[in-house]
């Protein structure tokens, strides 16, 4: 084992060496992701197969994210103490470990509760990576291109995760798409003690529980609040549970400012440049994952694709992922970050506002051309925001300011599920409590509202005249809710683009790649 200290001297050039461990640190990155957009591919077939209400369904999808929200800060700042490539091999054997029980639920609880496992490895996976990166590439000009790489890594994960899903899905059963995880990361373990090196803060203090516990403590009653007011509307359980985490919330933030080794450095989000990085990222994953989840669906239900041709129809969004990470990384040193976020973010919101004006009988190449903008502008700003992240914190501080970066995009990512997700399921609901088709008893009336994929199971026990009237009827209503988001999300996108604007107008061009 080697460890890399930190030190003040001119930044060095990677070796090839490092360009080699890049590649290990993009095989968790790509597999949080992938992780993500498969199980996009399996809630229809999981749906089918355990049978959870509409409200397990979406803890089902979104308790992985809100788990490493949660827990982010905490590991992050864990790593800069125990080390960074420790972590990232103990998380590794995590994330396995929760796959494997996630495959073999047989219920939606016990699904809940190993995606709620996955959220803890994940959580070690996440800060690692990046904190790693900022110890190997310390000249800038490398550092941008791996920050590249990674991120192309990280959103190519969400592209080719419903392809390698909609292949598993065509020839095994649903727990298949959480088994692919364990080589993954059986490989990581094998690779990651030969090609990466140990960095760790040289001075760390001791470990903080009582911020930990604050943090996550701060974060899950306000996502828990934010999710039940989607569903319920405005009622005592959403306001007390707010009120509660932001008082915690303030706790944390108090104990950290008095700290003389904070887990959070509270003062770098005085900073314009890092506020606004983690106000993009956190708006740009919030609208793109709730979309992501729905769009799936759409596809799998209304047009009728199977898994792997819904999965193939994905392949061009890859471009759009591509073409952003490499703008973003070729125009960073000369033109100013105001105008390079605010772009990637109008770009998104445009592709959300294309995909607003899908109907039941739209092409599903207007959709993929919709979604494909839309991957650019999350290219574009995802680029950017992680690298303003990141050259903002101390090296000694990498881990958890790469944490913070991640808890934004992990925490958006997750709370927009939750919550457009949520939009879209109260609107499903409430258009198929007022035109339920008659000839359904309670039960079979009960299942079809709550979901589309309930209506689909329904429709499969009717006689056809009943059945095509119930489907016609849910799929109209499945699409009124999906571009109601699409709305939503573009307009989310379009007041954080101004945000940005507005932030990091005195940034000079170049800020994105520098010390």
């Amino acid at each position: 084992m080697y460890i890399r200290p930190v030190t003040t001297t001119a930044p060095s050039r990677a070796r090839a060496r490092d360009w080699v461990g890049l590649a290990a640190l993009v095989i968790p990155a790509l597999l949080a992701s992938m992780d993500l957009s498969i199980l996009f591919m399996a809630a229809p077939l999981i749906s089918a197969e355990l049978g959870p209400t509409a409200g397990q369904h979406l803890w089902i999808v979104d308790i992985y994210g809100f788990v490493m929200a949660g827990l982010l800060v905490t590991m992050g700042s864990l790593g800069d103490r125990i080390g960074r490539r420790r972590l990232l091999l103990l998380g590794a054997a995590a994330f396995g470990a929760a796959s494997l029980l996630a495959a073999f639920a047989t219920s939606p609880e016990l699904l809940i509760a190993a995606r709620a496992l996955l959220g803890l490895g994940g959580a070690t996976l996440a800060p690692s990576t990046l904190a790693l990166i900022r110890g190997m590439f310390a000249d800038e000009d490398q550092r941008r291109t791996a920050i590249g790489i990674w991120t192309a890594g990280f959103t190519g994960g969400i592209a080719i995760g419903p392809i390698i899903g909609g292949f598993l899905l065509e020839r095994f059963w649903w727990g298949s798409v959480f088994v692919v995880n364990v080589p993954v990361m059986l490989l990581l373990l094998v690779v990651g003690p030969v090609l990466l090196p140990e960095s760790k803060d040289p001075n760390p203090g001791r470990f903080d529980p009582l911020s930990s516990l604050l943090s996550l403590g701060a974060i899950l009653p306000v996502i828990y609040a934010v999710k039940h007011f989607a569903e319920a509307g405005p009622n005592a359980s959403s306001l007390v549970s707010l009120l509660a985490g932001l008082a915690v919330g303030a706790l944390f933030v108090r104990r950290q400012r008095r700290s003389e080794r904070p887990m959070i450095d509270v003062r770098l989000f005085s900073t314009g440049s890092f506020s606004a990085a983690i106000g993009a990222n956190t708006a740009i994953t919030f609208a793109s994952a709730g979309m992501g989840l729905l769009a799936v669906t759409f596809m799998q239900t209304v047009l009728g694709l199977s898994p792997f041709d819904a999965a193939l129809w994905t392949l061009p969004t890859i471009l759009g992922s591509v073409v952003g990470v490499v703008l973003a990384s070729a125009l960073a040193p000369s033109i100013r970050p105001a105008v390079l976020v605010s772009t990637g973010l109008v770009l998104a919101a445009a592709g959300f506002l294309l995909v607003s004006t899908m109907r039941v009988d739209s092409p599903v190449w207007w959709l993929i051309s919709s979604y494909g903008l839309l991957t650019l502008g999350v290219g574009m700003t995802s680029t950017l925001a992680t690298s303003l992240v990141l050259t903002t914190a101390p090296p000694e501080r990498a881990g958890a300011a790469s944490a913070l970066s991640e808890t934004s995009t992990e925490f958006g990512g997750a709370l927009g599920i939750a919550v457009l997700g949520s939009i879209a399921a109260g609107i499903y609901r409430a258009e198929m409590d007022a035109q339920t088709p008659a000839g359904l008893d309670d039960g079979l009336a009960g299942a079809a509202v709550d979901t589309v994929g309930g209506a689909l199971a329904v429709a499969g026990e009717l006689p056809a005249e009943v059945a095509g009237a119930l489907l016609d009827r849910a799929f109209a209503a499945f699409t009124d809710g999906f571009t109601v988001t699409a709305v939503v999300g573009a307009a989310i996108l379009l007041v954080g683009a101004l945000a940005s604007g507005v932030a990091l107008r005195r940034v000079p061009a170049g800020t994105a790649s520098t010390d």
